[in-house]
């Protein structure tokens, strides 16, 4: 078993990477990606890769408790140092300390000023219940970030801050499910993984609800597998499951459906060598209670409304972005049966200047980190179906079964924040793939990035030509 990340993986990805950027600003030189965002992508994927594989190898012989505490330390400063220079940036480019396009993040930012207005006039009953209806699915975030504005007047600077905090942490929630499902060594590896990830670093210096949400995912997967595997059954930590998994219900209400199918399936699919049956039914009469609550009301119609409208909702979504200005004509064919392929390694980056995408453009570095990472998720999937060890992982492969089931056939199959809920699995996956890799198996490495990259190259023809540019 490998403790470390092979520097002949990683330097292999920096290579792959660099090559695509030379390649695709050859064939595409009218529409070459700026220099500064080309700049931003070197750091994601350079960074990722070479401490991944540097400082696995440095921290590998630590204790656990040191691991833990530079793991949590050193994410917090990384995301820290990034958070205030997104802040200034962001000022700079945009004129305000918001991202490109930031319609989602200032309606956030302009709803939690409000609720606390509303508080302050005592009109906060009368006035935002209401305004809320059966809008349950995106009530959490904002009345969240009215609760840190009230406490910091409003900072934007220190909001983050606490993302850059909460994010850090969720570094040792990943090593921790991963340390119960796979071991210690293994579960070093997903936590630096997790800390160097650029998409968590990203979305630390952004208004939206991300890094909560991962948080808030990681702590029900840690808990709920702590609770299935503890010999010592705790009512407390049950209840705190089923708390967290309620609250994923207010920020995207396929994730809350996603939680507890996932712990249902636990229950349903484990051997009772495995989990006990009186936890069994312990466990299932408090979800089924909390399912029953939730089912009852508004957020049946909502799960409801969202199941009957999946297909329209997609087929509608992708002809809209067909023909919306400096939309992509050929959006109108994209359906469920050509996302569901790519679901584990989409979505693929914008390597090419597209005026209108300037955050996929900052990020496109990540989205080559998670296409490359895809390898060793196939990897780790293959290995536990053939040796069938995936009834002992149940929990984490059900939520990524449904959630990407559901993510598969709806409008947002391609759009990275909704990819977002799955990527604490992912990495969790990457670090047992990497942890078994072998001869044999890394063989097929250098043809799967050579298979990445022609469709990351066939990926940016596809935006510039659906916008008539080449």
């Amino acid at each position: 078993m490998n403790t470390i990340f092979p520097k002949y993986f990683s330097t292999k990805a920096i290579v792959l990477y660099i090559s695509l950027l030379f390649i695709i600003s050859i064939f595409f030189i009218d529409k070459i990606m700026p220099i500064h965002w080309m700049i931003f992508g070197l750091i994601e994927v350079v960074c990722f890769f070479y401490f991944s594989s540097n400082l696995s190898l440095k921290w590998n012989k630590i204790s656990t408790k040191d691991f833990i505490k530079k793991l949590f330390f050193t994410a917090l400063i990384i995301r820290v140092i990034y958070v205030i220079f997104t802040y200034f940036f962001y000022d700079s480019m945009t004129g305000i300390p918001f991202e490109f396009q930031s319609a989602d993040a200032f309606g956030y930012h302009n709803e939690a000023i409000w609720i606390n207005k509303l508080y302050q006039n005592q009109q906060l009953i009368s006035k935002y219940g209401p305004y809320i209806g059966e809008r349950y699915s995106d009530a959490g975030y904002p009345v969240y970030l009215s609760i840190i504005y009230f406490i910091s007047d409003n900072s934007i600077l220190f909001t983050r801050i606490m993302k850059a905090i909460l994010s850090a942490y969720t570094c040792i929630l990943i090593f921790k499910i991963c340390r119960n499902n796979f071991g210690e060594q293994t579960a070093r590896i997903a936590g630096l993984l997790a800390m160097l990830f650029p998409s968590f670093i990203y979305y630390c210096g952004l208004h939206v609800k991300e890094t909560e949400m991962i948080f808030l995912i990681s702590l029900f997967i840690e808990r709920g597998d702590n609770l299935i595997r503890n010999q010592h059954f705790s009512y407390l930590n049950l209840l705190l499951v089923i708390s967290v998994g309620f609250s994923l219900f207010f920020l995207r209400t396929i994730v809350g459906v996603s939680a507890f199918f996932a712990l249902f399936s636990v229950l349903l699919l484990s051997e009772n060598r495995f989990i006990q049956t009186g936890k069994k039914i312990a466990i299932g009469i408090w979800a089924t209670v909390a399912l029953l609550l939730l089912l009852g009301g508004a957020l049946q119609n909502e799960i409801s409304k969202y199941w009957e409208d999946r297909g329209t909702n997609q087929l509608q979504s992708m002809k809209a972005r067909a023909e919306v200005a400096d939309g992509n004509k050929f959006s109108k064919y994209g359906t469920s049966a050509i996302f569901a392929p790519f679901m584990l390694i989409a979505p693929f980056p914008t390597l090419v200047n597209v005026e209108t995408q300037q955050n996929q453009m900052m990020l496109n570095g990540g989205f080559v980190v998670k296409n490359i990472i895809g390898f060793f998720i196939l990897l780790a999937l293959i290995l536990l179906i053939k040796t069938k060890e995936f009834k002992k992982h149940i929990l984490i492969l059900a939520f990524l079964l449904i959630y990407l089931g559901i993510l598969a056939l709806s409008k947002f199959a391609i759009s990275e924040r909704f990819h977002m809920p799955i990527y604490p699995i992912l990495l969790i996956l990457t670090a047992f793939g990497i942890s078994k890799i072998n001869k044999k198996s890394a063989k097929y490495y250098v043809p799967y990035l050579f298979l990445v990259g022609a469709i990351i190259i066939g990926w940016n023809y596809f935006k510039l030509a659906g916008r008539g540019a080449v």
